[in-house]
């Protein structure tokens, strides 16, 4: 007989339904939190592209970007052919690539490799102040105004770095920005390698 009253127990299913949902996303914010303040396994994601041929890049320089009076080229496909490259992908909205900004002027200087940039999903104007603000670091810099280039090398967003070795094959991926312990223990050790290895 009806009474009006609600059954306890459909009270508690109710109940279950909608807090399961929320402990699902707690544990999930949980895990996802746990991994940033590790410094995030995203900076040793894989790629694909480690030990094949870097992708055939043709960019148009950033215009108005000049050195010595002279226009800094864009991005070719033959420039990764017979020379150790570092390729850093960044853009001037990209708050990381600014606190990697001063690594990238120590990598510089040392012209046993070549330092390249590759401008991601930016406004020239924008990438022009970047620069003009904070230095270049950049022999070369190409811009991908739309993020397609960037695709075929895999980015997954900025700042990423990616090491060429002598005979155009990918060498190493970084995903997130540089930093001393990096630049120390992961970026410099594999730029070495890359430089003992002969030209293919």
């Amino acid at each position: 007989m009806a009474t009006g009253e609600e059954n306890p127990k459909a009270g508690a299913g109710r109940w279950l339904l909608a807090i399961i949902p929320l402990a699902v996303f707690l544990a999930l914010a949980g895990v996802f939190y746990s991994q940033l303040e590790k410094g995030g396994a995203s900076r040793d994601l894989p790629s694909v592209l480690i030990g094949k041929p870097a992708p055939v890049t043709e960019l148009a320089p950033l215009e108005g970007l000049t050195q010595d009076g002279k226009q800094v080229p864009g991005l070719s496909a033959g420039m990764f052919k017979g020379q150790v490259t570092l390729l850093n992908v960044w853009a001037s909205w990209c708050v990381p690539c600014r606190q990697e900004h001063p690594i990238l002027f120590e990598l510089a200087k040392d012209k046993r490799f070549q330092l390249i940039g590759m401008n991601y999903k930016d406004a020239s104007d924008n990438a022009l102040r970047f620069l003009g603000s904070l230095g270049n670091p950049f022999s070369a810099v190409g811009v991908d105004p739309n993020g397609k280039m960037a695709i075929e090398w895999g980015v997954y967003g900025v700042p990423e770095t990616y090491l060429i070795g002598k005979g155009g094959m990918i060498a190493l991926k970084h995903v997130g920005p540089i930093d001393p312990e990096i630049l120390q223990n992961k970026i410099m050790p594999a730029i070495e390698k890359a430089l003992a290895q002969p030209a293919s």
